[in-house]
């Protein structure tokens, strides 16, 4: 796909959030996995310039947006807020580390293996859209609140793009440089 100039934005709902090591109940046969950098944000803010968006930044950690492809493509145009919040389609953790905390919070590396290959092995320097950028865009819409969650996007190496999808008893391991690792087992529903 061509590189969009602005980003896509979606919702994921509360209840889909599940532990570093918690079972993803799988919702059919197209689930899909994306290791992703999470920002947890600090304190309140709207319309933050990118320049002091890191300021409102509480602390990282590692997300795994869990999809299912059928539910978010069922429909012309796609509707991916609820094929991304089935309850446990959100793991995070294991840790919030604060941004002081590692090197260059803007270059970490970020892997994803299911069932011990390797899918996904970037960094976040190669995110279309930095974090501060991420920041400032969604903060001109709305109010950013103290503990909202930031999934700020996935390298490539997606099972959709493979043709292949998540099963049942696969583990799925993402980690993060700096922050930690997520180790979650599929399970059937």
């Amino acid at each position: 796909m061509s590189l969009p100039e602005s980003p896509m934005v979606f919702t994921k709902f509360p209840s889909c959030l599940v532990g570093p090591t918690g079972n993803v109940v799988l919702s059919g046969n197209r689930v899909d996995w994306e290791v992703e950098l999470v920002v947890v944000i600090g304190r309140a803010g709207r319309d933050i310039p990118a320049a002091g968006a890191w300021s409102y930044v509480a602390g990282l950690t590692v997300g795994q947006d869990i999809s299912d492809r059928r539910v978010q493509m069922a429909n012309t145009p796609p509707q991916f807020s609820m094929g991304k919040s089935f309850d446990t389609y959100g793991p995070t953790g294991p840790f919030v580390v604060s941004v002081d905390s590692v090197a260059d919070p803007d270059d970490l590396g970020l892997t994803c293996d299911v069932a011990g290959e390797r899918m996904q092995d970037s960094r976040t320097s190669d995110l279309i859209f930095p974090v501060a950028e991420l920041v400032a865009r969604l903060s001109a819409i709305c109010t950013l609140a103290p503990g909202d969650l930031i999934f700020t996007g996935t390298p490539s190496g997606v099972g959709s793009t493979r043709g292949r999808y998540l099963a049942e008893g696969e583990l799925v391991t993402s980690a993060i440089e700096g922050i930690g690792t997520l180790a979650n087992r599929c399970v059937a529903r």
